[in-house]
């Protein structure tokens, strides 16, 4: 300051400058020149210390706390790396979690190679990978443990440029977020029976929506023709299309259920081919791993366990309110428990109840001992309708635990379940039954076998059926023995299908009627 005030009260020239510092020197005891100029100011570019050494302490900070996350949007055309997605390595089929973290939580799909990471911030590994791989387009994949699972699903399917942080639009991306989250319109929906329709994978291969092969990972064949079988009963396929029918119920089961049927019936898939791997995680979850991927269980089972389930969470637990499950497969049977049998061990008069059902048993002739002149395997064979007679109100089925009872049907589903009883389990092994039983694909009367129920108008319900799934198994009885498959029927084309895991190939009708049957699905005739 002292040296401000001099100089402004001099006449700013050189030589009075030079005047009022040369007694400035000498008042110093002699400095020496050297030290004098390291006293002036510092120059050159040098920055003071105490500058030099708050800006250190800003390279220090954490970058989390120095960054301001990008809010930017831009167009398509102004991203320079919108032509580095590669669809082929897309698969929005497995679990959507961070391949570093195995987290499930705010997870990106990487548009270039596929892999999943997390977050889209600095430090995350989804901002990590855009820098070390130079891979830039990422898009919002995760679904999570949401509560609301519908309004989620809108907001996934953004896509961001890492590192620089902005969300890009573009028309071009429509088929990604669409494979992501297929959405079905009323109109869509109403045009799935009404015509034939083909689609093109990126391959160049033809598939058919609706009629897609699921990969069998290890052992789940046993779940693949359960949900074949389920999706061509339409009511239930048309609900789960819609996810708006179900937005409010919170079941994983529910949501990855309904997953799996849209991707099945996608017409704008990336590929002929669906993996059930989320709901197979979501089966193993609910079910307390009672169904899981590596071990091969009973499809009738399952299928028994998927409906009961289904059928809860929709209706979040109260029993009599109806679902679209029961709606569709419910029927009534009248059980009369003959005197001193059973429930009525010490009642003098046959107790009667009615019980609703959703799947039907029964239960095949035992099979031959002795093998035939030519000393080869008798397979016999035993019509239906033969079998159904169990539902007749007259004949009397005896059952160690229940007692001797008579069934009767007093109320026909619109889809009839039935199972066929080919296992039988003794005290050593798991026993198979052989018999073939003889079906009709169509027209399947049961008024030729059992009393059907009457109308509102006095006359007897409608009760001819036609077959739209038929569940076969092929091999050995016991754990893990043998495979499963299914025949399907293309109402469309009138066509039908053999559906073994990945593989769909047409069969004849007859063909159909001629397998070792394990599990049928009929649908009502109006």
């Amino acid at each position: 300051m002292k040296r401000g005030r001099d100089e402004l009260d001099g006449d700013g020239s050189e030589e009075g400058r030079g005047e009022q510092a040369a007694p400035a020197a000498a008042a110093a005891g002699g400095d020496s020149e050297q030290e004098r100029q390291q006293q002036q100011q510092p120059g050159d570019g040098q920055q003071p210390p105490a500058q030099q050494a708050e800006e250190d302490d800003e390279d220090d900070r954490p970058l989390l706390q120095s960054y301001k996350m990008s809010k930017s949007l831009r167009k398509g055309i102004e991203c320079p790396y919108l032509d580095t997605i590669s669809r082929q390595n897309l698969d929005f089929d497995f679990e959507k979690c961070c391949s570093v973290t195995l987290s499930g939580h705010n997870v990106y799909a990487c548009l270039v190679c596929g892999k999943y990471f997390q977050g889209r911030g600095p430090n995350t590994q989804a901002y990590t990978h855009a820098l070390e791989a130079g891979h830039h387009m990422f898009m919002k994949a995760s679904n999570g443990w949401l509560f609301v699972a519908y309004k989620l699903e809108v907001e996934d399917g953004r896509v961001y440029c890492l590192p620089d942080m902005y969300q890009v639009q573009d028309r071009s991306l429509g088929d990604i977020q669409y494979v992501l989250n297929p959405t079905f319109t009323a109109e869509d929906v109403a045009k799935l029976d009404t015509s034939v329709s083909w689609a093109r994978a990126l391959d160049g291969t033809e598939y058919m929506p609706g009629l897609v092969g699921l990969n069998n990972m290890k052992q789940n064949d046993y779940a693949n023709v359960v949900v074949q079988a389920l999706i061509r009963i339409h009511p239930i396929r048309d609900f789960f299309l819609r996810p708006e029918n179900y937005k409010g119920c919170t079941s994983l089961l529910v949501q990855r259920f309904g997953e799996l049927v849209r991707k099945t019936w996608n017409p704008r898939a990336f590929k002929g081919q669906v993996s059930p791997h989320e709901f197979m995680q979501a089966v193993m979850s609910a079910s307390g791993k009672r169904f899981i991927i590596d071990q091969q269980s009973d499809p009738v089972d399952f299928l028994s366990w998927l409906v009961n389930t289904l059928h809860h969470d929709l209706t979040g637990g109260k029993r009599k309110k109806r679902s679209v499950i029961t709606d569709c497969l419910q029927g009534e049977l009248e059980v009369v428990t003959l005197a001193g049998t059973g429930k009525a061990k010490e009642s003098a008069e046959d107790v009667t109840d009615r019980v609703p059902f959703l799947m039907l048993g029964l239960d095949l002739p035992a099979a031959p001992l002795f093998k035939d002149a030519l000393e080869k395997v008798i397979i016999p064979q035993v019509p239906i309708f033969d079998i159904l007679k169990k539902f007749d109100g007259q004949t009397v089925n005896e059952d160690i635990k229940h007692g001797r009872r008579r069934f009767r049907i007093t109320k026909l589903p619109r889809f009839l379940v039935v199972h066929v009883r080919r296992f039988l389990k003794n005290q050593f092994f798991m026993e198979k039954n052989p018999t073939i039983v003889n079906f009709p694909v169509k027209n399947l009367e049961l008024a030729a076998c059992v009393p059907v129920p009457q109308g509102k108008d006095g006359q007897p319900a409608p009760s001819k059926y036609d077959l739209v799934a038929n569940l076969v198994h092929e091999g050995k009885a016991g754990q893990g023995q043998g495979t499963y498959r299914v025949h399907v029927h293309r109402k469309v084309e009138e066509q039908w299908y053999e559906v073994q895991d990945l593989r769909v190939t047409e069969v004849l009708p007859q063909m159909v009627a001629l397998s070792e049957t394990y599990a049928q699905v009929y649908e009502l005739k109006q």
